[in-house]
């Protein structure tokens, strides 16, 4: 009972139901949080400070940065839901601060399109930099069948150079992506390659596939999380469309702590923990295999496979009925 007791005082002011409704709804630094209330950061972290010492948010550090979310676990972690789903949608403080948190989301959206409309044509030359690709090209060769894949999906297709690769184990492939200037490249390079007959790429937001449940037996998300708004979010949506027996890969960077990919290359987070990718992983369903580690001169990389059980259920309608999505 003192928990919980603790847990509504540490609520019970309204700045600090402003920050459990806006950590919420994403992951959000203190000075993003500052700009939306309109208060000092160290007013702020005092009512941050507060509301994770009661279990009602979470903390995290990356680099520099520290990000706080709504608790998933623990006794507060459902008092804080009830108390953000109790807060009327029609508050006047609510709705502005959303507002702001809209602009703050679409400024960060914008950021990254402007990385990738910048460098969509030096794409390979910069993953070159921090990225061992043939090994990871191996692994990954290592870890799907060597025939027999029906359908892939490449989530965040960039130049489609994964759909490349795997394309000779391939019956149809989709690669998605938000830039319409790497699709222009990557459709550009598997029509240089002969492969625009069963490989496809379109225009998709990875949190709202366009694909019904159970739609592909193989996902790819390659270096992709370190750019989303919310990973394991994007991780439930793609074991969503993924067939039971399917297997799904992620591969990303390892915790680090390089702030140049961050200011520089419009990377959200700064690599992951192998424990919290497996989390997301589990809680999507899926059964995670153990993660590969490949050492590179300053970042290391990881694949993460894991795979959806194998239950009788009957197949999905054939993918080409579920891709009539506008280039």
């Amino acid at each position: 009972m003192d928990d919980l007791l603790g847990a509504l005082k540490a609520a019970a002011e309204p700045t600090r139901l402003r920050l459990l409704a806006l950590c919420a709804r994403g992951e959000l630094s203190v000075t993003e949080l500052t700009q939306i209330l309109g208060q000092s950061q160290p007013r702020v972290s005092r009512h941050l400070k507060l509301l994770c010492g009661a279990g009602l948010l979470d903390r995290f550090r990356e680099g520099t940065w520290a990000f706080y979310r709504l608790a998933e676990r623990g006794s507060a972690a459902a008092l804080a839901r009830t108390l953000v789903g109790a807060i009327p949608d029609s508050d006047p403080v609510l709705a502005r601060d959303l507002d702001r948190l809209e602009r703050i989301k679409r400024s960060r959206a914008e950021a990254a399109a402007s990385y990738f409309r910048e460098n969509a044509q030096r794409w390979h030359e910069i993953r070159g930099l921090h990225v061992p690709e043939r090994e990871v090209e191996a692994t990954l060769l290592g870890l799907l069948p060597a025939e027999g894949i029906d359908d892939l999906l490449d989530i965040g297709t960039g130049t489609g150079r994964m759909i490349e690769l795997l394309a000779p184990r391939v019956r149809h492939a989709i690669g998605i992506d938000t830039s319409r200037e790497m699709l222009a490249v990557a459709r550009a390079n598997l029509e240089r390659a002969g492969l625009l007959a069963r490989c496809q790429v379109r225009q998709g937001d990875m949190y709202q596939l366009p694909y019904d449940d159970g739609s592909f037996d193989a996902i790819l998300l390659h270096q992709v999380l370190h750019y989303a708004e919310d990973p394991s979010a994007a991780l439930a949506e793609a074991a969503r469309v993924l067939r039971p027996g399917g297997r799904l890969v992620a591969v990303d960077f390892a915790a680090h702590e390089l702030e140049t990919l961050r200011t520089e290359h419009a990377h959200r987070r700064l690599g992951f923990e192998e424990s919290e990718v497996q989390a997301w992983l589990r809680a999507a369903g899926l059964v995670p295999a153990e993660p590969l580690r490949l050492p590179g001169a300053a970042l290391t990389v990881v694949v993460w496979p894991a795979s959806r059980p194998d239950v009788p259920a009957s197949r999905p309608s054939p993918l080409l009925t579920t891709t009539g999505v506008s280039p």
